[in-house]
């Protein structure tokens, strides 16, 4: 190929990306409406720079790889930013945050600037909407948008509806500037948007797809008293333009960013508490990555932190580009959200015979996984999210949590597509599916259908019920296809001549897993309870019912008034319970797992008798890693007393305890309501005794 059709190539790829990167930009920044997740609009104009840098010929001045934002609507009146808000640009990991240092150290010295030691301060990046709030004499004027970064849209009246927005500043009339701009983020707390989805859902409206975007449409209602009826929240985390009063003239007695931040905490702002002051960068890579390890334990979303060089003097030293501050850096997470095509939606039979949704996509990377599979829930999250096979997805997957389809991008919808209609008959079995009244799922009701039955042994196998080393799905489907297991108790009748010489068993792997299912049969009433696929029978309930009852033979015996007694069970849950041994299929199994010599005992020390019930009624979370505890084994001790272990803080919360890394939305809830704070020594005291130390 010729070097002219090279350049022509070049030329014609530029074009393209510019026209996308300038179509995502706007769709995101003014019509709150992104085709696209983030990751990719990321990989959009990192590949339109580095295609720039390489041909400096071919880059044009109103390229959108310089410029910040989109253009504003025309819904708002305009507002011209006295300070230009600028964009951030943008590193992936530790390595190209060192580079980003390096090269800002360079940009400094030869400014002529001293430029060591360097102090730099990290911020969570709160996924929201940038807001310019500006204040004359202390009092609220005007609050815009960042628009394009020049003009921007008048949001004012919207604003002023938000809790943590202050009408007039927490400072003296001496003491006010007489002009301050504060600069930060509108963000939808997660609780609050997961309420909002709930109100919609109940109405039969369509979701919403995220916090930002629900944060950001919220913001731009015509009628301020939408956006009121929304509990928004505002981080403050820069200042703008600065004159007179506190600080002095443009803020002059102000030297570093963290105190403008505090001087913004005097005027009654809210800024993030996870904000932090570091010399050099090591310790600042660091906080990037314990922020990432902790962001679902907030009430916001972040998909990133922020890193803003700490002294003043030395930013104005580094300048900026024509777009972003050479003083600043953006270090963005992995994505959790990525689009993708949804190819097909099939339905899966659960153990219950529940029959549930889910999409098979084009394998996508997010989450740090490849995924193929999201689930799609239940028949109505099918129609209130109106996605359908063809459609080009967003996907999510946000750290342990299951893969989910969150909404379709409209504007890529096929022409000839149709709402996709949840079936009428079982796949696995061809029984009728019927969905219960009142309720919002759909089962396959007969309970000979060979799904159930594959699905009850692999639960029944699990790891958290009688944790059967080595029997995963393919190997219960082998057996039961073979006709080797019909039910959980025809995995203790199998031997080893009938296992060996199966596909994918050899006489060592045979006897592996004959010998684990030996060790099961001493798991004890909690973990068989489990094990049963009793409904609505999970952990927490297992163990409140171990801990009141024996053996099984008692609990099966007890009336429905005593189990609903039981605190953590009540009378929907007692009624399934009595319900399903009232079963002969379920009596005939359990009879014959007693016959092969599985424990029906609650598993209690011989000579402890039953634990006394020291800390009933009381609600005790855990946060952090214990030396002496997993996670489950906590919450077990907890329970085992008669508490609760809920996995998040509230007012009725008794004590936290925290070990090793805690999540700092649990901490910082506790801390604000005045909840105890135990470590792990107090924490084995609190068993023992029931009260906090002191006597509390």
């Amino acid at each position: 190929m010729s070097a002219t059709a090279d350049d022509e190539e070049v030329a014609a790829r530029l074009k393209s990306l510019r026209d996308l990167v300038a179509y995502h930009a706007a769709r995101y920044h003014r019509d709150d409406d992104p085709e696209i997740a983030d990751a990719e609009y990321d990989a959009l104009v990192r590949e339109l720079v580095a295609l720039e840098e390489a041909n400096p010929a071919l880059v044009m001045a109103d390229s959108p790889s310089a410029q910040v934002g989109a253009a504003p609507s025309s819904l708002f009146a305009p507002v011209v930013h006295r300070v230009p808000m600028m964009s951030l640009d943008n590193v992936f990991s530790p390595d190209e945050l060192l580079q980003w240092g390096q090269r800002l150290e360079r940009v400094i010295e030869r400014s002529g600037a001293p430029a060591s030691p360097l102090r730099f301060v990290g911020e969570p990046k709160i996924d929201g909407l940038a807001i310019s709030l500006r204040y004359e004499a202390g009092a609220l004027v005007s609050a815009a948008t960042r628009g394009d970064g020049r003009v921007g849209e008048d949001v004012t009246d919207n604003v002023r509806t938000i809790a943590s927005v202050p009408a007039h500043l927490a400072l003296t009339a001496e003491e006010c500037p007489d002009v301050l701009e504060v600069r930060g983020e509108v963000y939808l707390p997660i609780s609050a948007f997961e309420e909002l989805n709930r109100r919609q859902a109940e109405a039969g409206l369509r979701l919403f797809v995220n916090p930002r975007n629900s944060a950001a449409g919220s913001l731009r209602q015509k009628d301020p008293s939408v956006t009121a009826s929304r509990p928004l929240g505002f981080f403050a985390y820069q200042l703008g333009e600065h004159s007179g009063g506190a600080g002095g003239p443009d803020g002059a007695a102000l030297s570093s960013h963290h105190e403008s931040l505090e001087l913004l905490r005097r005027c009654g702002f809210q800024v993030n508490d996870l904000v932090r002051v570091f010399d050099g960068l090591e310790g600042v890579a660091a906080f990037c990555e314990g922020l990432e390890e902790r962001r679902h334990d907030l009430d916001y979303e972040i998909d990133g932190a922020v890193v803003k060089l700490d002294d003043l003097a030395l930013r104005r030293a580094a300048g900026a580009t024509s777009h972003a501050p050479r003083w600043a850096i953006a270090y963005k997470f992995p994505p959790e959200e990525r689009t993708t095509l949804l190819e097909e939606i099939m339905v899966s039979i659960g153990r219950t015979g529940r029959a549930t949704p889910f999409a098979r996509m084009t394998p996508v990377f997010v989450g740090g996984s490849t995924v193929g599979l999201a689930s799609l829930h239940n028949e109505d999250q099918v129609h209130l999210k109106d996605v359908r096979p063809g459609d080009t997805v967003i996907v999510r997957k946000a750290g342990d949590v299951i893969p989910e389809v969150v909404a379709p991008v409209l504007a890529q919808r096929p022409k000839a597509s149709r709402p996709w209609r949840f079936p009428s008959t079982c796949p696995a079995c061809g029984a009728e599916l019927v969905r219960l009244e009142g309720e919002s799922d759909t089962y396959c009701v007969n309970a000979e259908c060979p799904a159930q039955r594959v699905q009850r042994i692999v639960h029944f196998a699990s790891r958290g019920a009688m944790d059967i080393e080595g029997l995963g799905e393919s190997r219960v489907e082998l057996f039961v296809t073979g006709a080797l297991v019909r039910d959980v108790a025809d995995l203790y009748l199998l031997e080893q001549a009938t296992v060996q010489g199966l596909e994918g068993f050899a006489e060592l792997s045979a006897r592996n897993l004959l010998e684990a299912i030996e060790r099961s049969k001493q798991r004890g009433l909690a973990r068989l309870l489990v094990a049963l696929s009793i409904r609505h029978v999970g952990p927490t309930v297992a163990a409140a019912l171990a801990g009141e009852f024996a053996d099984l033979d008692e609990l099966r015996a007890a009336p429905l008034e005593r189990l609903a007694a039981i605190e953590g069970v009540g009378g929907i849950i007692a009624a399934s319970v009595v319900a399903f041994f009232a079963e002969e299929p379920n009596q005939l199994v359990v009879e014959r797992l007693a016959a092969a010599g599985v424990s029906l005992a609650a598993d209690r020390p011989e000579d402890s008798g039953r634990v006394a019930k020291v800390l009933a009624g009381k609600s005790i979370v855990v946060s952090g890693s214990l030396e002496g505890f997993s996670r489950e084994e906590a919450e077990a001790a907890i329970t085992g007393r008669g508490g609760k272990s809920p996995g998040s803080v509230s007012a009725r919360t008794y004590a936290l305890v925290v070990g090793a890394d805690p999540g700092a939305a649990k901490l910082t809830k506790a801390e604000a309501l005045g909840i105890p704070i135990l470590d792990e020594a107090a924490f084995l005291a609190l068993l023992e005794h029931g009260e906090l130390p002191g006597g509390g």
